[in-house]
């Protein structure tokens, strides 16, 4: 006997239950241990986690995907190492913990002191990695959670040394000057690829236009506009394309004359006349006075015009202040054209001395106040406002600012260029566009910049000396023999910050002492070694060697600059090839009207509240089925799409699942191995087991390419429209109590329970849960993730049967058509059908088929040149018209045993009373009546304080009632 199916079952009750169990039974640790002597192996990789939140359901759904093609591999018999990561250094840590401290700025992070900040770092990391350990369980993901990596250890820092002494060797690593994106809240750098994934916001801002009077034209001037107002105080030229054409223009109510571009006269927004005409070239080197040339900082700045072609016409007055100080496309034209450099700012944000009134505040505060010394000066042309994007914090979400600042970077030069892009053409990228994407990337990317003004991070292995040598050390060991006091390493806590910055060395050179830079790394650092670090590519190159490069990675699209990119730069330095052979870069998740889900939106969806209303298996089959498991699509998600998929698949599976094990147990029916070809099978068996082959292989192929969304849905439709739609419905009458055919009843529900069998093993990846919790019932084994792959040796032929199934379900459906037209429901029987076709005729076994489903007494065939189609016979007689009123009360009768809440089993006695006609109507049908619906007897008669209700049919009404035995 199988276990009694719930009816109205709690998902995500059963969920936790099955949770539990797997613990209990060590069915976790059986599963991570099942392939290990196996030949084959799929190596993956897991990008990590930021340790430093809950989960929310779009880290849920790589996590999921992640768990999802181990676990087909896990199947299909292949050796892995499961192995979880958790990234735990960087802004994303601190930014969190300042939040929990109340703290705004650096100044407070020192005040506090950086040993208790570090610690209130790793505490968040361990606190928020046990978290998230047991949300992604919860997922149902099955992961060697003892041994996940972290980046913030000892081992993966230390690779990152190695690492940089690497470039070191080759001549990359250098200290440059440059200007940069700045956080002056978390009083850093940022990088370029650090501002690929959601970097830049749309923001509006009041824009300013500005004249510029040229020297020896008096009352002549250039117009130029700017979004940065504050970035004003640092100007030292202006550029113009020498390709353009400009204007010189007298203005209603301006005493100067304004150069603009032609083009950009619209921005005047006054009325001009044009006074002369020229190419921008005629303008190089005109010498101008600049709007802030009294400040101390500015009074040696010479302004001149310069000549630039990426100057465009879209926007602005053609006309481009440069400020080499505060832009890095400014700070090019700087090297380029040996320009003054005047950098205003502080780490902070706040200008420097020599500023005037303006030293001590803040670049994001002092709009207004330039705007006044334009006015009183007379320079100040108009305000604008406008929308646009611009780069803010990755992490904070300030709005960033460029700043001059030397910072250590690693060169990428021509020939390691080439390189890398040669490497990225041999990866399988899924989607192709993503390789492609990140072939842009590469082909225009600039040096990296490692370093970071911050606190929880890599501690840059550089000891730079005032000699000019740098030290860059690449072990634990190589500090521990240059180092002055070597037990000092020896009793280090940990490689980080304060504690680190107190080994000092001997310089090699000078034999000076020489302290560690203060600069921690680019967090991206520390996920981009992982491919070495976790698979002891220093200590054990044999290990290393069976598994890397690794088969397999996944991640958000916006990955391709970030992680993606720096393991592919790491390997490539490394290795001189890429650490994996495919990428699935996927989509990401929106709300259900298709917005970007934020928190300060109030969109955000974290995962404890979305897996305990809607389940795990709901949420997985969500993010499977989405094209954004194969691409960068959206991904639309939340709580009605998950009523709608539990609904459109998850009941329908169940309901199928309860269908078999409700019957097979009143037969008392037991599993036995038995060959196809042993049984009796009807042709509808044969189908449905020649469609589970054919899903099968489909399932198969789609799943070695990675495609989670093709594979699911082949298996949606397989259970929907061709399991509980066709074939359910139409063994119904083969196993029910009232049917004598007991062979029959044993070759049906052989067929479904292999069908249900290998659907577990299909669908286990998909849904781990539910289809762990069918499997052990209908086995009695521990867990369907122990089991294997479903395996077909040949790609499973033509199948002349599936293809004349389909044609009988296509009558079916003209045939329900055609009645819908006429209004006539199929529980109304006619006279006969007729089907006219190009094809044969159908078996007569088939044709029956149609005839139980349309509900027809005769059919017929035509042979006929076209297109399918079929004729229905309208015509009723008072037999047929006295059928369908019988098959209507039969049905009443259903509908109130389902009400009364009758097992399938259960005997009913029936009370009628009512139209004459009808109540004579039951008596004569009465056996029939009986044998359909379970009655052990029926009495003519109203009873009161029983189910019943009064029905009409065909304009007569009866009062049916009824009680169990």
């Amino acid at each position: 006997m199988f276990k009694p199916v719930d009816a109205n079952p709690d998902f995500s009750k059963l969920e936790r239950e099955t949770l539990e169990r797997w613990k209990k039974d060590g069915i976790i640790e059986k599963y991570l241990h099942k392939n290990d002597e196996s030949k084959k192996s799929f190596r993956f990789l897991d990008g990590p986690i930021t340790a430093n939140n809950s989960m929310g359901v779009h880290h849920a759904h790589g996590r999921a995907l992640k768990d999802f093609f181990q676990r087909y591999y896990n199947l299909k018999g292949y050796k892995q190492r499961f192995q979880n990561g958790f990234d735990c250094q960087g802004l994303w840590v601190e930014v969190e913990v300042e939040k929990e401290m109340g703290f705004n700025s650096k100044r407070e992070i020192e005040n506090y002191g950086l040993a208790n900040f570090s610690k209130a770092c790793r505490r968040r990391v361990d606190k928020f990695s046990q978290v998230q350990a047991e949300q992604s369980q919860r997922l149902g993901m099955f992961m060697d959670w003892e041994n996940s990596y972290y980046t913030m250890s000892e081992t993966n820092n230390l690779y990152i040394w190695h690492f940089l002494k690497e470039c070191q060797k080759q001549g990359w690593l250098y200290k440059g000057t440059d200007s940069m994106p700045w956080c002056s809240r978390c009083g850093t750098a940022i990088s370029n690829h650090e501002l690929s994934d959601g970097g830049y916001q749309i923001v509006k801002h009041e824009s300013v236009y500005v004249k510029f009077p040229i020297k020896g034209k008096k009352g002549e001037s250039l117009l130029i506009w700017t979004t940065t107002p504050w970035t004003l105080l640092a100007n030292v030229a202006v550029a113009v394309n020498p390709k353009f054409d400009y204007v010189k223009v007298e203005v209603e109510g301006e005493k100067d004359t304004l150069i603009v571009g032609r083009s950009r006269l619209q921005i005047l927004g006054k009325k001009y006349t044009v006074l002369a005409e020229f190419k921008g070239g005629k303008l190089i080197d005109l010498e101008y006075d600049g709007p802030f040339d009294k400040l101390p900082a500015n009074r040696k700045v010479e302004h001149r015009v310069i000549s630039w072609d990426e100057v465009g016409e879209e926007e602005g007055t053609g006309l481009v202040h440069i400020a080499p100080g505060a832009g890095h496309e400014d700070f090019e034209l700087h090297l380029k054209y040996k320009l003054d450099l005047i950098a205003p700012l502080d780490e902070n944000g706040i200008y420097q001395e020599g500023f005037g009134d303006f030293t001590g505040k803040s670049a994001h505060k002092v709009k207004n106040e330039v705007f006044t010394s334009l006015k009183k000066k007379g320079l100040f042309y108009k305000t604008e406002w406008i929308e646009h994007s611009y780069p803010c914090c990755w992490r904070c979400k300030e709005e960033l600012v460029f700043r001059t600042t030397s910072e250590w970077f690693i060169k990428v030069t021509p020939e390691f260029r080439r390189k890398i892009r040669q490497v990225n053409r041999a990866v399988n990228w899924i989607p192709v566009h993503a390789g492609k994407r990140m072939d842009d990337w590469l082909k225009n990317m600039g040096d990296w910049p490692i370093s970071r003004q911050r606190y929880w991070g890599l501690a840059l292995p550089f000891f730079e000396c005032e000699c000019g040598e740098l030290t860059v050390v690449d072990s634990k060991k190589e500090l521990k023999k240059l180092a002055l006091e070597p037990r000092k390493v020896d009793t280090l806590p940990e490689l980080h910050r304060p504690w680190i910055d107190g080994i000092k060395i001997k310089c090699p050179q000078c034999g000076e002492v020489v302290e560690r830079i203060t600069d921690v790394g680019d967090c991206w650092l520390d996920a981009g070694i992982v491919p070495f670090s976790t698979v002891k590519y220093l200590e054990d190159k044999k290990y290393w060697r069976e598994w890397y490069p690794f088969d397999f990675i996944t991640e958000y699209f916006s990955q391709i600059k970030l992680w993606f990119y720096t393991t592919l730069f790491m390997s490539t330095a490394l290795e001189g090839k890429a650490p994996w052979k495919t990428v699935l870069a996927t989509g990401f998740i929106v709300d259900e009207k298709g917005e970007a889900m934020h928190k300060s939106k109030g969109n955000a969806i974290w995962f404890d509240e979305a897996v305990e209303k809607m389940g795990a298996d709901v949420m997985r089959w969500i993010y499977f089925l989405s094209p954004a498991s194969h691409s960068d699509a959206k991904l639309p998600f939340g709580f009605h799409l998950a009523d709608e998929a539990r609904r459109r698949f998850h009941l329908i599976l169940w309901n199928v699942y309860k269908f078999f094990v409700t019957y097979a147990n009143l037969d008392d029916w037991k599993p036995a191995k038995k060959n196809p070809s042993e049984l009796k099978l009807r042709l509808l068996d044969k189908w449905l087991l020649e469609r589970l082959d054919q899903v099968v292989w489909e399932v198969t192929q789609n799943l070695d390419k990675y495609d989670a969304a093709a594979a699911g849905n082949l298996l949606e439709g397989f259970v929907i429209n061709d399991l509980s739609t066709w074939y359910v419905r139409l063994v119904r009458d083969r196993v029910s109590p009232s049917s004598q055919d007991k062979k029959d009843k044993e070759v049906a529900y052989h067929v479904l329970h292999q069908t249900l069998l290998i659907l577990c093993r299909l669908l286990a990846p998909f849904i781990p849960f539910m289809s762990d919790k069918m499997y052990k019932n209908l086995t009695g084994e521990p867990s369907v993730h122990l089991s294997s792959w479903p395996k077909l040796k040949v790609k499973p032929k033509a199948s002349i049967l599936i293809e004349k199934m389909n044609r009988a379900r296509q009558i079916v459906e003209l045939g329900h058509s055609g009645r819908k037209e006429k209004g006539v429901k199929v529980r109304q029987p006619l006279a006969g059908l007729t089907y006219f076709s190009n094809h044969p005729r159908l078996e007569s076994e088939l044709e029956a088929l149609i005839q139980k489903e349309l509900n027809v007494k005769t059919i017929k065939y035509e042979r006929e040149e076209g297109e399918l189609r079929v004729d229905l016979d309208f015509n009723l007689t008072p037999d047929l018209i006295e059928e369908g009123k019988v098959r209507e009360i039969t049905r009443q009768i259903q509908v109130l045993r389902k009400s009364l809440g009758c097992k399938f089993n259960d005997l009913v006695r029936i009370y009628f009373h009512g139209d004459p006609d009808l109540v004579a109507l039951i008596e004569k049908n009465q056996n029939d009546i009986q044998k359909e619906v379970l009655i052990a007897d029926s009495i003519q008669s109203f009873k009161p304080n029983i189910l019943g209700k009064e029905v009409t049919i065909n304009q007569a009404k009866i009062w049916l009632g009824i009680e169990k035995r």
